[in-house]
């Protein structure tokens, strides 16, 4: 690696709930640094969650981002000239990167309306244990749990 690494941003908490990852969420789902549209999706969101639920949003969105954070991955290593997927556990910030990736592609590939709804019905089912993001997650956790003979390649 050569030069410095970058030192981490310090990421503001969000004006309305006052929470990192709400914010961490609105950057996520940001598209061309148009932050406010972004800002708007998330809130509307939160209010549609809130009206399906009748739960706090924050609640939902927590119970969510945990029902979907996966603790196990693979990663390639190259062993002797043969590919090996290697379990490895999960570090705290990328298990919180890896649930925001996987709720929001699960939301942007549904189609028919407005990003706001879909996001909010992507959350709700992933509190619930459901929907894509969950078995996104499901897919990792059993393809490590596959791999688990490779798992002293990791050691290295």
């Amino acid at each position: 690696m050569r030069g410095k690494q970058a030192p981490k941003r310090e990421i503001v908490a969000d004006p309305k709930f006052g929470n990192v990852q709400v914010a961490k969420l609105v950057n996520c789902i940001m598209h061309d640094g148009k932050k406010s549209v972004a800002r708007t999706v998330v809130y509307d969101a939160f209010d549609i969650m809130a009206e399906k639920t009748k739960l706090e949003p924050l609640e939902v969105f927590d119970r969510a981002l945990k029902n979907v954070m996966p603790s196990l991955e693979v990663k390639s290593r190259r062993v002797g000239g043969a590919n090996y997927q290697v379990p490895m556990s999960v570090r705290g910030e990328r298990r919180y990167l890896l649930s925001f990736r996987w709720i929001i592609t699960a939301a942007r590939s549904k189609k028919g309306r407005g990003m706001a709804e879909r996001l909010a019905d992507e959350l709700v089912a992933a509190s619930n244990n459901e929907g894509d993001a969950v078995k996104k997650k499901l897919d990792v956790q059993r393809m490590a749990e596959a791999n688990r003979a490779f798992a002293h390649f990791a050691k290295r």
